[in-house]
């Protein structure tokens, strides 16, 4: 009997009793979906976190100002104004694997458009903030060279701003204020949203980084080129950790620091932070999969259940077959096609209903799901394996059986 033949006839037996083949498949659709589901929350989740990734910057490592302790209370990083522009200048040019070093400083302000305003971040930024960050512009110009040299007043604006403030209209050669300064806007930055850490970063207005010293933010009066940070871009391909170190070295040679003495800087290697936090969502995809794949078990368990009752239903067929030629094989593959039909019809309703699983996740829980073809590729032939396994031991019964001893079955 060949493999298409004994299709027919699980197909025809398994429509004998149409709902205790049903039942029985619940098993398999219910693992199935399960599985695609949980997976593509998995997914989802570690989508994201990748796109976090892009958004802060590839290769990226801050350097942060050091903090200051006064009355025996440390008042965080960026307190202490240790790091400077030269600083930027020397990473960049004394250690091979940094593509940019862009310093920056930060403040709020309300800028005002018209008879709008809205309250914002205000970075003074120099032109290669922009490449640090992998941050493109998307109408208008990025800051230029020239507008850090001559402290022009010009600006560019996030998404969040821009939608505050001017609604539909194009903000590019419109004149906001920024703490009474009036900054002509020449560009709109591209769409980045928010950090691990709940920070939107489209909420934020550039400027040049000479401006913001002189007529907005004010410069120290210690170190007028002090700066509260330094963006960090490593070439691609090049060692994280071992740029990271170097760039300690190099700033605890130019701070002039002991060995005994600690940083006066922080390194942030926000690429590690975040590939971490992936790490974590792909154990979370691992450990959803595990957990919904233990339906199927349970589905498989069911599928022996029902086809060793339907061996002892069918025990008089069984010997029947075997007295007219039937080989113990073909009893065997007859029985195991059978489970794997079984498991086969389950397993296409459960991709169906793993999709819409999947869905109905995203639309009520606000969730990302991503559902790959590897995904139901694998469920599917799990959901096939379950079947020859657990159809397996039923099936060999049913071959062994005596022909006469089937015959005389009550």
């Amino acid at each position: 009997m060949s493999v298409a033949q004994s299709a027919r006839v699980a197909l025809r037996a398994l429509r004998v009793n149409t709902l205790r083949t049903a039942l029985t498949m619940l098993g398999i659709i219910i693992g199935v979906g399960a599985v695609i589901a949980m997976v593509g929350v998995g997914a989802g989740a570690h989508a994201r976190v990748a796109e976090q990734i892009q958004s802060l910057g590839s290769n990226l490592i801050i350097v942060l100002a050091g903090s200051m302790t006064a009355s025996g209370i440390r008042l965080g990083h960026g307190t202490q104004l240790t790091l400077t522009e030269d600083d930027a200048l020397a990473i960049a040019r004394e250690i091979p694997a940094v593509q940019v070093a862009a310093p920056s400083v930060r403040g709020t302000a309300q800028v005002v458009y018209g008879n709008l305003n809205w309250g914002t971040a205000v970075y003074g930024v120099t032109a290669d903030y922009l490449e640090a960050r992998d941050w493109s512009v998307v109408r208008g110009r990025p800051l230029l060279p020239e507008d850090v040299d001559a402290a022009a007043k010009v600006a560019l604006v996030g998404q969040t701003v821009a939608l505050n403030l001017f609604g539909e209209v194009d903000p590019v050669g419109q004149i906001i204020r920024v703490r009474k300064v009036p900054f002509t806007v020449v560009g709109v930055l591209d769409r980045k949203g928010q950090t691990t850490w709940g920070q939107d970063q489209d909420d934020a207005v550039l400027i040049p980084l000479t401006t913001a010293k002189q007529k907005v933010l004010g410069r120290s009066q210690a170190n007028p080129r002090a700066v509260g940070a330094i963006s960090v871009k490593i070439r691609p391909g090049e060692d994280m950790a071992e740029a990271e170190a170097q760039i300690r070295a190099l700033l605890r040679q130019r701070h002039r620091l002991q060995p005994y003495q600690d940083d006066d800087f922080w390194l942030r290697n926000l690429s590690e932070v975040l590939q971490a936090q992936e790490e974590s969502s792909r154990v979370l995809t691992y450990l959803l999969a595990a957990v919904a794949s233990v339906s199927l078990l349970v589905g498989g368990i069911g599928i022996m259940n029902i086809m060793l009752v339907s061996v002892t239903e069918r025990t008089r067929e069984i010997g029947l077959r075997m007295a007219v030629g039937a080989r113990r094989r073909d009893i065997l593959l007859q029985f195991l096609v059978e489970a794997v039909t079984l498991s086969l019809i389950g397993g296409l309703v459960g991709i169906a209903a793993g999709l819409g699983g999947s869905r109905l996740i995203a639309y009520l829980a606000e969730w990302r799901t991503e559902v790959t073809p590897e995904a139901i590729a694998l469920a599917f032939g799990f959901a096939a394996a379950v079947g020859i396994f657990f159809g397996f031991y039923p099936a060999r019964r049913a071959a062994r059986l005596d022909p006469i001893e089937a015959l005389r079955y009550e």
